[in-house]
Parts: C-alpha cells; structure tokens; sequence
C-alpha cells in the first residue's frame, strides 16, 4: 500500500516531517519548549553545578565574539537546544544563524556566530555543542538513509532505541533528516510483538485483544514468516512489521499483501541495504541505528574577536 514520502523538500534540505501515525502538515514544526528548557536544565545542571571554577579566570567585563563551524558535513539539527543553552545562561548572548534548521551543511561551514559576555560563552560552550552534535549526527544519518531510497516513496522511520531522557530530541533530529517518527512510546500506538502474540496464543487472538483494550488505537503487528503474515492478513491487520525478512521473503510478503495492509521492514537494516529493500514493494523501512548508533558531528567553537568592554545589554537575538 504504497504512497509518496511525506518529508518537505527545501533548496537546503528537506523539512521536518509529522509522525507516521497522524496527518502530515507541511513544515519543520517545532519542538516542544519546555520540554527543550527540561533537557538544558538537566544538561547544564551536570555540567555547571555550583558555577564554572574555570570561567572566572575571564574578566567579568570581557565581551567577546565566536563561530561555530561544522568540520564534516551534515544536515543540521538543534538550534532550539543550542539558543536555549545561552537564554539559560545569559539571555543578552545574540547568536545569528548561517545555516536553518535541517539545512546541508558543507565542512567548513559557519552554522552561526555568537557574542556577548566571554564567560557566558565558555560556560555554556560544551552542553550548546553537545546537543547540536548529537542532534546532527542523528539527521545527517537520517538523511543518507532518506536519499538512499529516494523516488521510491518509502519512509524512513525511526524506533524507541533512543538515549534515554532525549527521545522527544532525537525523533525531532530524525525529522529533520527527512525521516519519519514510529510511534513515541507505549502510549500512543501498539506494536504486537513475538511474545505478546506466544502469551495471546496466536496471531488473531493478539490483534483481536489489542482491538479491545485500546479501540481506536493504532495497531501494528511483527511477523516472523509468511504464514504468520497470513494470519495478520486474515485477521485483517493494516500495519504490519516484517521482522528480519530476506530481500526474497519481503518481495513475497508485497505480492501476498497485494495492497490490504501497510507493511514495514525492520530487523538489523543498514545503510548498504536500504535501497534493495525499498526495492521489494514495502512501504515504510525501521532503522533502530538512526537513534541508537549515536555518531556526533564534528563541531567546534572558535572566539574571532575577544575585547574588553561592558556586557550586551537588551534581549538576545535568535535569527
């Protein structure tokens, strides 16, 4: 039951898409504030605690300039945690941004440029890169992913193998990377797995009791084989996961469906393989890996023009 892709393209990248289980609006819907304002307070609680020792080594007075430049390539992700670092901190910090949210950048790069007070900067210099480079690398894989199944209208979606305490984060930088978002939690959809179905007894009985407990509730079922895909079928399943099915047995998969239920590869995918598995006919491919196999980009924070004087005055500028 295939359909075209859902993600947003851009002249800088594509936008940040809506999760699979609910309409699509077009754009980068922002993320949650206050759950951004929670993930930076946890962050610069453990980093800061009672002040940073190393910052007072910096005349109070001492404003200074600095960029942050991308070393690698990558698709950018983040700037809402990056800006909320500094409002923490020092709210007169400006910070100008090169490049959007969701945007390529090439190595070398300027992502954005920052000044105010020196010590601001520095004390808050490792939590801002911290989660932009987290949240990049995370849209950067994302992104080679996206394009590695490009025209062929598959979705990329990610899993619940995130960090934990920074799902809502890393399902914000998979958007951002032209992919999709599975459900959030255990809360808001059912997936039916192999030791529900063993405890339910069957296939049926498992998609019948999901039904029941949760109506109106999305409802996705795993199949290890073609005769418990049979089963789903039967049982009239809409959303079915094809747990680590060869090339071959997904192509069979496509032909039994033949269009009465949304199918979905899943099971240890990789890069190489994403092409020849959105060549098979299924419609959606979970990659655990885009959360779970966390690989930050390479940034860096370099002061351009450190200079004595009074602290900015007046509201930050977050462009």
């Amino acid at each position: 039951m295939k359909e075209a892709a859902g993600s947003g393209t851009a002249a800088e990248g594509p936008g940040c898409g809506a999760p699979v289980m609910a309409s699509a609006p077009e754009g980068p819907p922002p993320p949650d504030p206050a759950a951004v304002a929670d993930d930076v307070r946890r962050a610069l609680g453990e980093d800061l605690g009672d002040g940073d020792r190393t910052a007072r080594l910096i005349p109070a007075a001492t404003v200074a300039g600095a960029v942050v430049i991308t070393r690698e390539p990558c698709v950018l992700s983040g700037r809402p945690w990056f800006d909320e670092v500094y409002a923490q901190i020092d709210p007169r910090v400006r910070i100008v941004w090169a490049v959007p949210e969701g945007g390529w950048a090439a190595a070398g790069t300027v992502l954005c440029t920052l000044r105010g007070a020196a010590r601001a900067l520095v004390s808050g210099e490792r939590c801002a890169l911290n989660f932009l480079q987290l949240l990049s690398g995370v849209a950067t894989r994302t992104r080679a992913f996206v394009d590695a199944v490009a025209g062929t209208g598959v979705r990329i979606l990610d899993t619940r193998k995130t960090l934990p305490g920074l799902r809502a984060a890393q399902k914000y930088a998979v958007r951002c990377g032209g992919g999709h978002n599975h459900r959030m939690g255990l809360y808001d959809a059912l997936l039916v797995k192999e030791n529900h179905i063993a405890t339910c007894g069957s296939v049926a009985a498992a998609i019948a009791a999901a039904r029941r407990s949760s109506p109106g509730m999305p409802v996705e079922i795993e199949v290890e084989d073609l005769d418990q895909l049979t089963s789903a079928l039967e049982a009239g399943a809409e959303r079915i996961l094809l747990d680590n099915f060869d090339t071959g047995a997904m192509r069979r998969a496509v032909a039994l469906t033949a269009g009465r239920a949304r199918l979905e590869a899943s099971g240890g995918i990789d890069l190489a393989r994403a092409a020849a598995i959105a060549a098979t006919g299924v419609d959606d491919i979970s990659v655990g890996a885009l959360t779970k196999d966390v690989r930050a980009v390479d940034l860096s924070m370099r002061f351009d023009d450190p200079r004595g004087g009074p602290a900015p005055d007046g509201a930050p500028a977050r462009d």
